[in-house]
Formats: structure tokens, C-alpha cells, sequence
């Protein structure tokens, strides 16, 4: 089992090949949450993820020329790059399933893109048959562990104090190696893990005592969409890590726009998710000193537009609502108007005529309109029923 001692040596084979992140403090976010907020800034890695601290400490410690690796994403990116680096050859594994855009990323370190099945799991079971090539492991290895453990040295090297470090948790191979780093040079400091409430493998392997092994369903935070966490990473998540808690998709995408909006910065899901929960508990958390590990910044921009879409209606910005009007010259007109009057912006007008609940001669709009909060649209719904008007508030984007 892995300790500080590995996680140090680590540190100084990797220095040459990976950049020391940043770690910031936020005021805007400090504001929102009452806590001191500092951001390890792994977004800011190479390739976008903290995942070639693993990637380079697993290669530099490994003769054969040819490796494997199975990934979604950021896995299969920080192999290539180290593999090119170290003038190595890698084949990725990823599903047929998996994004173009990670998919050509990847391809865009030289590295031999195969695709094979419909899912993480069937690439894996490929990637592991080939027998010719060195496997590394996305997280259930000691050295990529160990490589992934250098952030919580570098976070405590330039902030003294720590209260809590929120790390986002997939496989664990970034939590446990976090974990141990810290709790061997601060104790008092609370390790936190985050997983997505669409794919909870650790937290529930944790509530259980043992490894539960759950199929993901669709998240924001995809890259840490792992249905099983590892054999390695789940004894020391046990031994050093306090707590794991759970985020829901529309936390996820607030804390996204928050990024792009408050610190301008691109963060993944899974980086953003440490946001999310600390926006979740944030009264447990008041004037404490707190550090959220921004693991990547990898996001599909194929989809962001969803996303902050999904983020702007969380935190109350868009609005859907669903008006009953005559279906006559000129009512829609009224509605607009009286909208307009609000000073909201509308975004989106959609009519329906055909729906079986609706009387002869009259039709429904769903408008979706730009507002400056909750506040606000319940003013213009109020506005709209004093006016006459059936209206009501839908959740779809």
C-alpha cells in the first residue's frame, strides 16, 4: 500500500514532464458560500486533466515500449501525451460510444485510437485481453496513484491551514492519492469526496462496507462516470477519506456557469462537481478554509450550450412558462407585451393547438424568457393572472 514517501518521489520523477497548477483564492466564490475559497486549478494541467501526473509516474517506471489503456476521456488523453513524450507507443481503447471530440483529441497525440463496444466496460475487457502491450490502469495502480497524490502535496506547499479539500471521485485513484498526501502532512484537514448522484459506486461502496458495483446513468460530470470503484482505491479511501457526498445534475451545471461566469474559467462536470457540493452544504463550511480540486477542464463544447442552458434555469436566470391564450389575432401580442413590461427577454416561443386538454378556440405558449431570478418570474406570473391569464411554470429547456 502506497504512502507519502511514494507520493514524494513521485512528485520529483514528474516535475519535469507536468506543469505545478495554480492554486487561487476566489473572493466571488468566498462571497457565495461563506467559506474562504481556494481552486486547484488542474483544468489548467496538460491535456486539460490532472490525469498525466498518473499517466507519467505509471510510463517512467515501466521498460516495454508498447502500452494500453482503456478510457472515455481523460485517461486516454494523458497516456497518449505521456507515451509520446517518453517515446512510447499507446493504443486507446474507447467505446464506439464516446464523444468525436475526445475521440480525435486523443488521436491528436499519436496515439492508435481502436473502438470497440458499446461501453466502457467492453473496452476495458479489450484493452486488458491484449497481451502483447503493457496495461495501465485509469486509477487501481499504485504508481498512477501515486502520480495523482502529488496535487495534495503541491495544495499544501502553497496554502497552510487547509479545513477541508474537495477532491471529485470517479475510480478513486485521485482521491485516495490526495488523501494520503494530506492526512500525512495535515492531519486535521478533512478530506472530502465528491461523486455525481448519477453514477455513486464509492459512496455507496462506502455506506455498505464493500464494493458496490452500479451501472452509471447519463451525467454532466462524465468523466467520473465509473460504475465500480477500485480494488486498491476503495482500501484507501477507507483508511483516509472522511466523507464522500453526492451532487445532482442541476448543481453540476450551476457550478459550470459559475466557473465561466464568476472566475472565467472552462471546468469539466467532473472538476465542477467539488463546487456543487460545497454550494450544497455550504452552512457546514462557514469562514472554514477550503480547497476544491478543479480536476479538468475537458468539457464537450458540442453540448455546453445545453449545459449553461441547464445551469442559467437552475440558478433562476430562464424561465418556461405555459400560457393559455385565445387562439385570435393579436393575443399573443398581449402576452409579449405584457412580458416586455417586466423587462424580461424572451428567448423562445413555441404554440400548440393539438393537446387534448385544450378548449376549441384557444392555445397554449410555452415562452421561454431570460429573467433576473426567481423573484422575477413569479412577479411576471402574477402580472400575467391578475391579467387574466392561465399560466404556469415548466422545468424543460
Amino acid at each position: 500500500m502506497i504512502n507519502i514517501t511514494d507520493i514524494q518521489n513521485a512528485r520529483q520523477r514528474i516535475g519535469p514532464y507536468i506543469h505545478k497548477t495554480p492554486l487561487i483564492h476566489s473572493n466571488s466564490l468566498s462571497m457565495l458560500t461563506g467559506a474562504e475559497v481556494y481552486l486547484k486549478l488542474e483544468n489548467l494541467q496538460k491535456t486539460g486533466s490532472f490525469k498525466v501526473r498518473g499517466a507519467f509516474n505509471k510510463l517512467l517506471n515501466v521498460d516495454g515500449g508498447k502500452v494500453i489503456a482503456a478510457s472515455m476521456g481523460n485517461h486516454a488523453q494523458a497516456v497518449a501525451f505521456a507515451a509520446q513524450a517518453l517515446g512510447k507507443s499507446a493504443t486507446i481503447v474507447m467505446p464506439t460510444t464516446v464523444s468525436l471530440v475526445k475521440e480525435e483529441a486523443t488521436r491528436g497525440y499519436h496515439a492508435d485510437v481502436v473502438l470497440v463496444g458499446e461501453g466502457f466496460k467492453d473496452a476495458l475487457e479489450y484493452a486488458v485481453s491484449q497481451k502483447d502491450h503493457l496495461f495501465i490502469h485509469a486509477f487501481d495502480d499504485d504508481e498512477v496513484i501515486a502520480g495523482q497524490g502529488t496535487i495534495g502535496i503541491e495544495i499544501l506547499e502553497d496554502l497552510k491551514d487547509v479545513d477541508a479539500v474537495f477532491v471529485p471521485v470517479g475510480g478513486g485513484g485521485l482521491i485516495a492519492g490526495t488523501a494520503i498526501a494530506v492526512k500525512a502532512l495535515s492531519p486535521r484537514t478533512v478530506l472530502i469526496g465528491v461523486q455525481a448522484e448519477s453514477a455513486p459506486s464509492t459512496y455507496l461502496s462506502l455506506r455498505e462496507k464493500k464494493i458496490i458495483e452500479c451501472t452509471p446513468l447519463p451525467t454532466i460530470a462524465d468523466g467520473i462516470a465509473v460504475g465500480r470503484t477500485g480494488e486498491k482505491t476503495f482500501e484507501l479511501i477507507k483508511r483516509h477519506v472522511d466523507e464522500i457526498q453526492l451532487a445532482n445534475e442541476d448543481s453540476i451545471a450551476k457550478a459550470i456557469l459559475l466557473f465561466l461566469e464568476r472566475k472565467k474559467l472552462v471546468v469539466e462536470g467532473a472538476g465542477a462537481i467539488t463546487l456543487a457540493a460545497l454550494m450544497d452544504s455550504k452552512e457546514r463550511f462557514q469562514n472554514k478554509r477550503v480547497v476544491l480540486v478543479l480536476s479538468g477542464g475537458n468539457i464537450d463544447f458540442t453540448i455546453i450550450d445545453r449545459i449553461i442552458r441547464k445551469g442559467l434555469a437552475t440558478s433562476g436566470r430562464i424561465g418556461v412558462l405555459e400560457v393559455t391564450i385565445d387562439d385570435t389575432a393579436g393575443s399573443l401580442h398581449i402576452v409579449t407585451g405584457v412580458i416586455a413590461s417586466n423587462r424580461a427577454n424572451i428567448l423562445d416561443v413555441r404554440h400548440d393547438r393539438l393537446a387534448g386538454n385544450i378548449p376549441f378556440g384557444k392555445a397554449k405558449v410555452i415562452i421561454t424568457a431570460e429573467v433576473r431570478g426567481k423573484n422575477h418570474l413569479e412577479h411576471i406570473f402574477l402580472d400575467l393572472a391578475e391579467k387574466g391569464y392561465e399560466v404556469k411554470e415548466l422545468t424543460r429547456i
